[in-house]
């Protein structure tokens, strides 16, 4: 079985990376770059060369070129020492046109050129621009250097720095002594109640592990997984925690500060993140002694990923409860009026597209008095109903076909008419014989159902404004958010692999027949 596992994890992880390189194919090469703007507020505000420049600066960030600016190679040069800081601030200023250039700029814009024209890059000098007598600041000379990514690089960068581990080095500019800090008691809870926290020093989480009273009760910021950032759904916030983080109202609390200011603050400071010189405003110097101090806030709701497994774990749990017994019953009564309503119920919610029979079980609610729209601020438990039955409908349909058609077959078999010659009423062969059988394939599906709750219902959250992972993907198509997309396409490959494996491993543990490891023969 190990060996096994270890084949199919392989050939997963395999499946996983031509997925993601597939999508980013599409994103990359099949998407103009241009509609990434599309909902850009900044991008409207710049103007002349600077829109131009800036809209090199977003296609870096989104992956689709190498781009590097004369202003920034001039201060890399300062930093290597191979230009002292006078020279670097006369040969910044780019002359309205090339033939205008001094002596020492013309020298470094061909140094500039040559360089990067040598390592397969387009250099582009965007002359100063003039309204009447005016030079706005957009429209000042601007040189820089752009090169599209190989798909290939750009899908090995994503891999590569997939996971980071934070440590004492991670924050190149810290001011300070660098280290790891140990303690019994979290100053977070005011120094004296027994909580081990493990906190760094030059990292960029302050607290690398601790306890608190949220389930799992144990956190780490040590081993980050980064699945790219978003750049419109939620500017400039990793993916990673914009389908994990909280949501909802502020909730306050009683919080101790690392000046020793204790107030109720809604400010989660285990998540303190280092933001260099933010302890120079008024209200973080009254509460912090260094510049950890992006924090996330408390909130009352869940996180994106929350809400959506908790109504497809529900779905997941209703559509077995249904349709499990429902299947039994039909096969039982195979011909006859249950069944056939059983059949014609099949039919009808496999042949109405999902987003028919969801607008539908939403007017039946409405009609009835229950909340359609999910409302954060106004939470209650009946506006998860009908998003569940609707997630549930199909799943029970299909429960009840596959489940009847195999129990159907295996009336037939030898060993069901050996039991009934023993004397076995037709109920006892159902339970302990036939229905032991047939269940063995819908058991591979159980954890693929309870996985893919994670990963929401596009159509259901979308119908239902349900803050979950599943509305997420379409908001990122809609807006050109291609690190969301190719984020949470990788998420859905990675648990479609992993629910096949699971699947399998619980066949063969409902059935000893089933062995992994013997070769057919």
């Amino acid at each position: 079985m190990a060996k096994y596992i270890l084949k199919r994890t392989l050939h997963g992880i395999i499946s996983v990376i031509i997925v993601t390189g597939i999508v980013m194919l599409l994103v990359y090469s099949m998407m103009s770059r241009d509609q990434i703007f599309a909902g850009d507020p900044l991008y409207t505000k710049v103007s002349t060369n600077r829109k131009i420049t800036y809209k090199y600066e977003m296609w870096e960030q989104y992956g689709y070129l190498d781009y590097v600016n004369y202003t920034d190679w001039l201060t890399e040069l300062e930093k290597n020492g191979e230009i002292d800081p006078e020279d670097r601030k006369k040969a910044v200023s780019l002359g309205k046109t090339p033939e205008v250039d001094t002596e020492l700029v013309a020298k470094y814009v061909r140094q500039f050129t040559e360089y990067y024209k040598s390592k397969g890059y387009e250099v582009t000098r965007l002359n100063t621009v003039t309204m009447g007598k005016k030079t706005s600041n957009g429209g000042q000379a601007q040189l820089f250097a752009a090169k599209d990514r190989p798909l290939i690089l750009r899908l090995v960068d994503y891999f590569k720095n997939m996971f980071t581990v934070d440590g004492i080095h991670s924050v190149e500019d810290y001011e300070g002594d660098r280290g790891i800090e140990f303690t019994l008691h979290d100053p977070v809870y005011g120094g004296d109640t027994f909580a081990p926290a493990i906190m760094g020093k030059g990292t960029k989480h302050r607290y690398l592990l601790y306890f608190d009273n949220e389930f799992p009760f144990i956190h780490q910021n040590l081993l980050n997984l980064n699945l790219g950032l978003s750049y419109s759904v939620n500017r400039g916030i990793d993916i990673t925690t914009t389908m994990m983080k909280k949501q909802g109202s502020w909730v306050q609390r009683e919080v101790t500060y690392p000046t020793g200011l204790t107030e109720m603050s809604a400010d989660n400071l285990h998540s303190a993140m280092y933001a260099a010189g933010s302890m120079e405003t008024g209200m973080n110097a009254q509460r912090f002694t260094d510049n950890y101090t992006n924090v996330l806030l408390y909130r009352d709701g869940m996180s994106r990923m929350g809400y959506s497994f908790l109504i497809g774990i529900l779905a997941t749990i209703l559509s077995y409860l249904i349709g499990i017994p429902i299947a039994i019953w039909m096969a039982q009564k195979k011909d006859k009026l249950v069944d056939q309503i059983g059949s014609v119920y099949v039919v009808f919610i496999t042949a109405m597209p999902s987003l028919a029979y969801i607008f539908i079980v939403k007017a039946i609610g409405n009609a009835i008095g229950l909340p359609t729209t999910f409302v954060m601020d106004k939470f209650t438990w009946l506006m998860l109903l009908l998003p569940v039955i609707s997630l549930a409908l199909r799943p029970i349909g299909s429960m009840m076909r596959w489940l009847r058609r195999f129990m159907v077959d295996q009336q037939n078999a030898d060993y069901v008419k050996f039991a009934r010659s023993g004397g076995l009423s037709e109920g006892e062969i159902f339970r302990k014989h036939i229905f032991k059988n047939a269940v063995i394939p819908i058991v591979h599906d159980i954890p693929g159902a309870i996985l893919f709750s994670l990963v929401g219902a596009l159509i259901t959250e979308r119908v239902y404004v349900v803050p979950g992972v599943g509305g997420l993907l379409i908001t990122a198509i809609e807006k050109y958010d291609n690190g969301v997309i190719i984020g949470v396409t990788l998420f859905y490959a990675v648990l479609s692999v992993v629910s096949v494996i699971l699947g399998d491993v619980m066949m063969s543990l409902v059935d000893p027949r089933i062995n992994f490891n013997s070769k057919a023969r």
